[in-house]
């Protein structure tokens, strides 16, 4: 039975639950093992016996497990192991502080699941703080499933500072079937995290893949949930972000993206805390530079303003110094082209100055191209000059094995042989080797190839290695006085493919052994080294990375000698300290504006938008979803919302046929509708529905609003996209309306034909996006209801390429309503970002 990754979140009822934890894949396997740390609540667990799986004790006992009493079912399952719940936990590196098992029986679960809508557990205590489990009988808004969480009793009454918090992975399970986990950082604003969608209520008591077993027999139903609390070593594992300042948390500030620079801040990072350089740039005299044409003097205030700031710093000075429009802006540049066009600048305006040789000094390499003639005394050589080195990644699994395949010797002998002058035709050995390496090296991973079958280029997303401490001595034309040893100093990562990526960078800011961080544009968070040691996994394929930045050790002391205030000339701190005065002065302590942007996506929008999900409102990989913006004040009602957002669309239609849902983005990284805003809620205050929003579960309910077919509660709204395999586009194809989730899919095959403008009857294949980088395919047989698709959820659907003749037959279309015909996002953006979603409908 399937799980989707939509289902992992908290519960509605919680008032200090936001959607900010990092949640993994849920997991469908049986439960037959119980684990170590055992907690069991009264009666006290009795001695335990020799493990044995459930299923053994079943079989050896003639007895069901669910009809013995309250106490024996409890020490039979304390004798028993769930290292099941342990071994699905995948282990992510980090140190574990506490690892425990709690159990709770439900006894007369028929009447208790009529009668409670929510139930608690009994409390219990793990790492010194409490616990219990939380349970939605019926479902968390959800009529036909069962919801379960882990809440934390301790979180609602601590201090709303962000310091109390626990970081814990965790599975919960119904024995003896289903189990499903996550991992969350429980805090004030999060006190619990849990999935809405455990399992299907009808399928609790029937025998499930093959077991001999319900999930519920006797009228009696065990939960458990296996907890691990990790050390947070950096303090922000997991975070969610909100409130979150830079500044504060590392002492640091980032750089602002001027909408495609990540780039440039990621190398501008990256030179900046290499001190050497940094005095370098102050040095270069730039008193007398026009300021909006000057490369050095912008490059001087970035770093100053890096240097003292307490909030983002801009760089629109140093991209207009460029030559730049704000168009320019927004084209990503490939950022080894730009270090070097950066220094072969900084290096012209050096000569004649203090700063004169900086970059040679830190930056230059040499090597020895050659051809040798293997049976005659002739060699030709020739020296050059590097500032940074290209490796292949291609058929390389580490940073060694690209240098040894750097300096491969290749022999030139048949009809390849080398004409030496004055020997003729000879067998020779050509190759390169190195007669230097610089203090700072950086090397370029050769990420993007022509691809000859393709005949386009392509991202190599293979996984590559690089040590946090490297020798290079073997690659060098002779054995050096000092060892060649150096020490990671930083990887400019880069996320997407050749259309389009986000550059992030992590640093290591001083010295080898200190503290790593990650810098993303405007945010500094702190991370742990293997996080910088590990920037490709299977979950993040297009995420690699690109630049390699290592120290010698031996130059250690002098690149990072600190930057006094007599290294930066007297009129650059006049200057730049006005400037940083008044950015100081920053909303951090302004008052709340009074105006809100909502941001407004119209389905004009969706139309044009060619990846995954509906639109794409801040994912930096890829393109952001151009959307209108109209500023109300935070006092404006939903009802004078939806006034000003119909003069905006026009077309006459009237305030009741709007249908608001706010919208989220799911922890999956979709973007999906959430829960309607009935007539009701027209006189709420646009402040007072971002409050509420916090507390807003991710599933869309429809629900009935003026306009509404009849049966709408048993309803969804579906999204479709056509995918051309001939011309490999997807486009985005409307949407539908189910008025009823127990038809089949086959229903709607009509409508799907009839938007792809293709004939009746074309065999089509149909797929769900579940996230990003995942798809289910959908057995047109199935209804929508066993397919678990819910409101919101987009469909995919192609020719089937087969060319398998189908024999479904046309059916009547009456069924379904293509009832909205204009789909509008808002997005209330201040202090959290609240989303909303809006379809009219005639």
């Amino acid at each position: 039975m399937r799980k989707k990754l939509r289902d992992h979140r908290r519960h509605k009822d919680n008032p200090f639950a936001t959607l900010t934890a990092t949640v993994l894949p849920s997991f469908v396997a049986r439960l037959d093992l119980i684990s170590k740390d055992q907690h069991v609540p009264d009666p006290p667990s009795p001695t335990p016996q020799e493990p044995q799986s459930e299923l053994q004790v079943d079989k050896n006992s003639k007895m069901k497990l669910c009809s013995r009493n309250y106490s024996e079912r409890l020490a039979l399952i304390t004798s028993a192991r769930v290292s099941v719940l342990s071994e699905i936990l995948p282990d992510i590196g980090l140190e574990v502080e506490t690892e425990f098992t709690h159990r709770w029986l439900v006894d007369k679960w028929a009447a208790t699941s009529r009668q409670q809508k929510k139930l608690y557990s009994p409390e219990f205590v793990c790492n010194g703080a409490k616990w219990r489990i939380l349970l939605f009988p019926t479902g968390n808004q959800q009529s036909d499933t069962l919801s379960i969480f882990l809440d934390s009793v301790d979180a609602p009454t601590m201090p709303k500072d962000g310091q109390w918090h626990i970081c814990v992975q965790f599975s919960l399970a119904i024995v003896n079937h289903k189990k499903i986990t996550a991992q969350h950082r429980f805090n004030p604003y999060e006190a619990d995290w849990g999935f809405n969608h455990l399992v299907k209520l009808n399928h609790l008591t029937v025998p499930l893949d093959g077991s001999q077993h319900a999930l519920i027999e006797d009228d009696q139903a065990l939960f458990i949930v296996h907890m691990r609390v990790m050390k947070d070593v950096t303090g922000y594992l997991w975070h969610n972000y909100i409130n979150y300042d830079s500044k504060t948390a590392t002492g640091l500030v980032g750089l602002k993206n001027q909408g495609a620079t990540c780039y440039m801040n990621s190398i501008l990072q990256s030179l900046y805390f290499i001190p050497y350089f940094r005095k370098a740039t102050y040095h270069i005299p730039t008193d007398a530079d026009t300021p909006t044409k000057s490369i050095p003097l912008a490059l001087q205030r970035v770093f100053y303003h890096l240097q003292l700031s307490d909030s983002p710093v801009g760089t629109s000075e140093l991209t207009s110094s460029f030559g730049w429009t704000s168009a320019d802006s927004f084209m990503q540049h490939d950022v080894q082209e730009f270090n070097r066009v950066l220094q072969d600048t900084l290096e012209t305006k050096m000569v004649g100055t203090k700063a004169e040789g900086a970059i040679r000094n830190l930056f230059l390499g040499e090597y020895k191209s050659y051809i040798k003639c293997m049976d005659v005394e002739f060699e030709s050589s020739r020296g050059e000059v590097f500032y940074d080195v290209q490796l292949n990644v291609k058929g390389c699994k580490n940073v060694l094995e690209s240098f040894k395949e750097y300096v491969d010797v290749e022999t030139l002998e048949g009809d390849n042989k080398y004409q030496a002058e004055g020997f003729g035709l000879q067998r020779a050995k050509k190759g390169v080797v190195f007669t230097s390496f610089p203090p700072v090296l950086f090397m370029q991973l050769k990420r993007f190839e022509y691809d000859m079958e393709r005949d386009s280029m392509v991202k190599i997303n293979d996984r590559y290695e690089y040590p946090d401490e490297l020798n290079l001595d073997a690659f060098l034309e002779t054995k050096p006085a000092v060892p060649q040893n150096y020490w990671l100093y930083g990887v400019l990562v880069h996320s997407g493919d050749l259309s389009g990526g986000h550059y992030t960078a992590f640093l290591r800011p001083k010295k080898a052994g200190d503290r790593w961080f990650k810098f993303d544009d405007d945010r500094v968070t702190p991370c742990l080294p293997k996080e910088s040691l590990k920037t490709t996994s299977p979950a993040k394929r297009f995420t690699n990375a690109y630049m390699l930045i290592y120290i010698r050790q031996q130059d250690t002391e002098s690149i990072f000698a600190e930057v006094g205030e007599e290294d930066i000339q007297g009129h650059l701190r006049s200057r730049f300290e006005a400037e940083r005065l008044k950015q100081n002065d920053s909303p951090r302590n302004v008052p709340k504006p009074t105006l809100v942007n909502t941001k407004i996506l119209l389905e004009e929008h969706v139309m044009k938008h060619r990846g995954f999900d509906l639109c794409n409102f801040d994912n930096k990989a890829y393109p952001v979803t151009p959307v209108l913006t109209i500023r109300f004040k935070r006092e404006e009602t939903v009802f004078g919302l939806k006034q000003a957002i119909l003069k905006e669309i026009g077309g006459g239609v009237t305030v009741d046929r709007l249908r608001v849902w706010t919208l989220v983005g799911r922890q999956n990284k979709t973007v999906r509708p959430d829960t309607l805003l009935t007539t009701s809620d027209d006189g709420a205050t646009l402040e007072q529905v971002r409050l509420k929003l916090a507390n807003l579960s991710q599933e869309l309910r429809l629900g009935r609003v003026p306009g509404s077919p009849k049966g709408a509660d048993k309803s969804l709204t579906l999204f479709l996209k056509y995918y051309d395999p001939t011309t490999s586009i997807i486009r985005y194809a409307g949407k539908v309306f189910v008025p009823n989730k127990g038809v089949k899919i086959t229903e709607m095959l009509p409508i799907l034909w009839n938007r792809a403008g293709l004939p009746p009857k074309t065999p089509l294949l149909l797929f769900e996006e579940v996230k990003p980088d995942m798809i289910d395919e959908l057995k047109v047989k199935q209804t929508f209801a066993s397919a678990e698709l819910g409101d919101g959820d987009i469909i995919c659907f192609q020719r089937d390429m087969s060319r398998f003749e189908s024999q479904i037959e046309d059916k009547s279309i009456a069924l379904f309503s293509n009832t909205m015909t204009l789909c509008i996002i808002a997005i209330l953006s201040y202090s959290s970002l609240a989303q909303l979603i809006v379809l009219k409908i005639h």
